[in-house]
């Protein structure tokens, strides 16, 4: 037995362990329980398709036995038919469980912190920004995720020169990681009079959203300011010092909001990004202190990146990382057709991860 069908033989009796634990008289304490319910969930899928696989393998050895036989030319006719056709559908189980076997990304079940800033090209850059904040929004609802501002700086224009985003859900961060980097775009401003196609650009970063009891902050490490809501994106300035800046002393990383009327809301929204942020932060360094392999896959966060070019006036949109090309650039702004770029982005990482896989 070779070393692939070693660990599928006990991936098999590892889930049907559980599933007997589960369906005994046992009584086994919450934790227990929960930890074999969380187990025996992620277990389920991989564990079916290996029975499919080993069924498959059933059926090929009888045709096979048939071609070998040859006792009657009409059945071993069909056999030779089918075989081929079955040789590709075990393949195609053996490679879907190898993607199954793929180390998970801890945070891939977690919601997204999605921030967009305007980058170089002015108020061009920033009417961008807002459109691309209006592509995540509709990619959102299609989703079923919800999608909460949770800091916005525009402009009179529509223009939007910052902001974060809590987008929570079934698999957010797991897709929208890959949206990090630098997103290009090449049109005619309605501005530009002489029809010159502009270049300008919005930085996407995408942070795993976390909660309290992910990552700890010392009260003591954070030092909050108060000031008066200002500027085109306080669209509710008052008189009251209701904005909230928070630094978070041993990073240096600083988070400021004001676009509630209430300071308690803001501080609230504030903590959310910087949880956000230092954990990113932690990530980064773990991932640095790991070997290079990442970077030749993409989703590695990196904010610098050029990932992808909107052309306007050829309907394209092109992803840099993996040299693809989608001639739907109203759907791919409207949400509906972002996942034709996004599912070859986890294929590819995922081919990128294969290789690698001693599997």
């Amino acid at each position: 037995m070779n070393t692939f069908d070693e660990k599928l033989h006990s991936i098999l009796g590892r889930f049907n362990t559980i599933k007997n634990k589960l369906n005994s008289s046992t009584t086994y304490n919450s934790a227990e329980s929960v930890a074999l319910l969380k187990e025996f969930s992620e277990l389920s899928l991989v564990s079916e398709e290996i029975n499919k696989l080993f069924s498959k393998r059933a059926e090929i050895k009888e045709l096979q036995d048939i071609i070998n036989s040859n006792e009657d030319p009409e059945i071993t006719k069909i056999a030779e038919a089918e075989y081929p056709q079955l040789k590709e559908q075990i393949q195609n189980i053996e490679h879907e469980i190898k993607i199954l076997l793929l180390p998970k990304d801890i945070d891939d079940d977690k919601g997204a912190i999605l921030e967009i800033r305007a980058g170089t090209g002015g108020e061009e850059a920033g009417l961008f920004g807002a459109d691309l904040f209006k592509m995540y929004q509709m990619y959102s609802a299609i989703h079923g995720w919800k999608f909460e501002v949770l800091e916005l700086n525009g402009s009179d224009l529509g223009a939007i020169k910052e902001v974060s985003i809590s987008i929570s859900g079934k698999g957010v961060f797991a897709r929208l990681k890959y949206e990090s980097g630098v997103h290009r775009v090449q049109r005619v401003p309605e501005t530009e009079a002489s029809g010159r196609i502009h270049t300008s650009a919005a930085t996407v970063a995408v942070l795993p959203e976390v909660e309290e009891f992910d990552i700890k902050i010392d009260e003591k490490d954070l030092q909050i300011d108060t000031y008066r809501a200002s500027g085109a994106g306080g669209q509710h300035v008052n008189k009251t010092d209701s904005a909230v800046r928070i630094t978070h002393i041993p990073t240096g990383i600083v988070v400021a909001v004001q676009d509630e009327r209430s300071q308690h809301r803001n501080k609230d929204k504030a903590m959310k990004i910087l949880r956000s942020k230092i954990y990113e932060h932690e990530r980064a360094k773990r991932e640095n202190d790991r070997s290079q392999t990442r970077k030749s896959q993409v989703g590695t966060g990196d904010r610098s990146e050029r990932i992808r070019t909107y052309n306007f006036p050829q309907g394209r949109v092109s992803d840099h990382r993996i040299n693809f090309s989608l001639y739907k650039i109203d759907k791919v702004m409207d949400g509906s057709a972002l996942d034709e770029i996004i599912d070859k982005l986890i294929e590819f990482d995922q081919a990128e991860r294969l290789k690698g896989d001693s599997v």
